[in-house]
């Protein structure tokens, strides 16, 4: 199955501190807690046949402007949310320290 990211809608979902989607049924989410002013991304799942056609990032990139809107500092514990940082160093910054 091929999948429109420009159509998947991603939702914040806060009481279960996660951003997620459902694609043909099955959850796709990004797991997270916030402490303070930093958020903790935990972990990224997409179901496996879904995997490698954009969920994860467009699931990150939801995460990550939430973060910069609530000026959060983010702590990414997932090793996809480090790459995806990398790859989209606009992104950077919010893992820079606040104050001090």
């Amino acid at each position: 199955m091929e999948i429109e990211l420009d159509k998947l809608e991603i939702t914040h979902n806060p009481a279960e501190n996660r951003f997620e989607t459902w694609v043909d049924g099955q959850l796709a989410k990004l797991d997270y807690s916030e402490d303070g002013d930093a958020i903790l991304m935990m972990h990224v799942g997409v179901p496996y046949e879904f995997r490698g056609q954009g969920v994860a990032g467009k699931i990150t990139q939801a995460a990550l402007e939430y973060a910069k809107s609530k000026s959060l500092r983010v702590i990414p514990m997932c090793s996809y949310v480090r790459d995806y940082i990398r790859r989209n160093p606009q992104y950077a910054e919010l893992m820079k320290q606040r104050g001090n």
